[in-house]
């Protein structure tokens, strides 16, 4: 199940005991300061963190015709899940 935005928001300001428009903002300086640090890696203690992962030029094909296509080179932002969060979520 995904959770809605205003979910996420309704679940932060319960759990801080803060208002919803206080959790609102709080979230949206979080997403800011993930964007800004996503440049050199930005890390959420336990949950895990932005990187940037650069792509190397590679042969793909179309899957429409099948034919073979050149695939640029890239630079990707990937979250990388931390330990405490798979244990959290796995259960091992």
């Amino acid at each position: 199940m995904s959770l809605t935005k205003s979910q996420i928001i309704a679940g932060v300001a319960e759990k801080a005991e803060i208002s919803k428009k206080q959790a609102a903002a709080a979230i949206e300086a979080l997403v800011q300061l993930a964007y800004k640090g996503s440049v050199d890696g930005f890390k959420i203690p336990g949950l895990g963190k932005l990187v940037k992962v650069q792509r190397k030029a590679r042969v793909g094909r179309n899957p429409a015709t099948g034919a073979t296509i050149q695939i640029p080179a890239k630079t990707v932002l990937k979250f990388r899940i931390s330990k405490e969060a798979k244990d959290a979520v796995l259960k091992k």
